[in-house]
Order: structure tokens, then sequence, then C-alpha cells
């Protein structure tokens, strides 16, 4: 593998790390930005909501092409749009550490929706740092014998 300037965004800790794809960027969107209490938005609730806001023309049938990777190369315009709609900075498109950033606070902000681990997180304010520590080290072994990722 030969290593060029343009690869540096995709490095971390001097070892590569594969680039995202546009489609798989605005997957983790759609999966994880959703309407509370109901699955994710549908393209055609997008394309009307961009055009609402009175952003570029953009069908469903395109938002889906996107999002699939059947189409990858949008204009500026069609992604600034996608993030206003989603929430993010445009940035989010282009920047690999920008989308690991943004893609972190957005997992925590969908694990907030969970109102078991809101009230557990809302309770635990207030709390020394040691027991903080503590009741960390619970979740963590909890979430191993549960057979859950560390993310």
């Amino acid at each position: 593998m030969q290593y060029s300037p343009r690869d540096e965004d995709a490095m971390s800790d001097g070892a590569p790390t594969p680039r995202r794809s546009l489609a798989d960027k605005l997957d983790y969107l759609f999966e994880t930005v959703r309407p509370r209490g109901r699955g994710p938005y549908t393209y055609d609730e997008v394309a009307t909501e961009i055009a609402k806001r009175g952003g570029p023309t953009v069908s469903a049938s395109y938002i889906w092409s996107l999002r699939t990777g059947k189409k990858d190369n949008p204009t500026m315009r069609h992604l600034e749009a996608l993030a206003e709609f989603f929430g993010v900075p445009p940035a989010y498109f282009f920047s690999s550490e920008d989308s690991e950033r943004i893609e972190s606070e957005l997992a925590l902000l969908a694990a907030f929706r969970d109102a078991e681990v809101r009230d557990v997180a809302l309770r635990s304010s207030g709390l020394s740092t040691e027991t903080l520590q503590t009741i960390r080290g619970f979740v963590e072994r909890a979430r191993a014998l549960e057979g859950l990722n560390e993310d």
C-alpha cells in the first residue's frame, strides 16, 4: 500500500484505517438521527424537508442512490442540505476525524433515547468521582457478561 498525502486523514496512530464511504456515513445518519418514538426518516421526508428549508432540488430516489452507494458524487449544496437536515456540520462528509467525533456524539445521544439509560445517568449526577468510577466498573462488567461490545 502506497501512502499519499490524501491518506493522512485516514491515519490513526500511524496505522491506516479504512475510509468510510459517503454511503456509509449517510446510512449512519439515517439509522441514528431519527424522530422520537419511531424508525428512520423516509427518503420522501428528507427530500420534502430539504425543499421546505429552501435547499437544492433533491429527489427521494437520489437520496436513496447516495445512501446505497449507487451514486457517490453529490454537489456541495446537496451535502450541505443533508448535513443541515440531520443536524451535523458539512465537515462530517469530508473529514474522517470530524465524522468519527460526530458519530461518537450521535451514539451518545442515541443512547439517551433509552429512558432507563437516561434515568441512570441523571440519577448519577452529583456523585463523587470515586463512586462514578465504581458504577462505571459495574456497567462495564455487566456489558461484558451480556456480550455487548465496548463501544
